[in-house]
């Protein structure tokens, strides 16, 4: 794996702990070019940043240093942990994203991720399971990688977590399935909602949970196939 170096100025000076890392955020530029979106992540005005910026031929290039506090994942949520800057290490594909043109991520793009998650997982011990999106930490205002972002592929190489439809039927009760469903939410890791009443934003967090899981039914509704899958991801 053949890595370059052009570093940003935008990260906290004050190092870190090869503990302190246990998240891998998965984000698109969400740019109309690699050259706008590298100017960006440089930018010191912007304050925004990467640890690694993968480009559509495939090419990694990092920009901050594993040890040092990126600014990719901003206000952010995922079981205990708030604000996953400090925690994570973040990963840019470069795609015009959902405001540009969304754009089917290529395969030396995602060969490319796959390789470099696998060594960060190696190095930090991260767990399967924590390898994630930015919709899924901040789904309440972001939408990366999306719906076209291969999940799946990414699982069958143990980085994140994903499910076996079987052919057992689960009791799916129409009363409930909402609380129930945000139940399942809480166990997986998903935060930004009340268990206790509902609200407009709650569509949100359901849309985002099926961009990572359903991309083929991304509807907001809270349908069975949607609510069997977040059962099967907490057994």
């Amino acid at each position: 794996m053949k890595i370059k170096f052009d570093f940003s100025p935008n990260f906290s000076k004050k190092n870190r702990s090869k503990n302190d890392i246990k998240f891998v955020i998965i984000h698109y530029t969400g740019m109309q070019s690699e050259i706008v979106s590298m100017k960006r992540l440089k930018n010191p005005k912007s304050k925004v940043s990467c640890h690694y910026i993968i480009n559509r031929k495939g090419n990694i290039t990092q920009m901050v240093k594993d040890e040092n506090v990126a600014w990719h994942a901003g206000k952010s949520k995922w079981k205990k942990f708030l604000n996953l800057n400090n925690h994570s290490i973040g990963i840019e594909l470069v795609n015009k994203g959902h405001q540009f043109g969304y754009q089917k991520f290529t395969k030396k793009q995602i060969n490319s991720l796959i390789s470099l998650c696998k060594y960060l997982k190696k190095k930090f011990r991260v767990k399967a399971e924590n390898f994630l999106g930015h919709s899924d930490i901040a789904p309440l205002r972001k939408g990366d990688p999306g719906e076209k972002f291969p999940w799946k592929i990414l699982s069958k190489n143990k980085l994140g977590k994903w499910y076996s439809i079987n052919s057992t039927s689960i009791n799916f009760y129409l009363d409930k399935k909402e609380k129930l469903f945000f139940k399942n939410l809480k166990k997986i890791g998903y935060r930004y909602f009340s268990l206790k009443k509902r609200s407009k934003n709650d569509k949100k967090i359901i849309r985002c949970f099926q961009q990572h899981f359903l991309p083929e039914n991304i509807t907001g509704k809270i349908d069975y196939k949607t609510y069997k899958i977040s059962h099967i991801l907490i057994n």
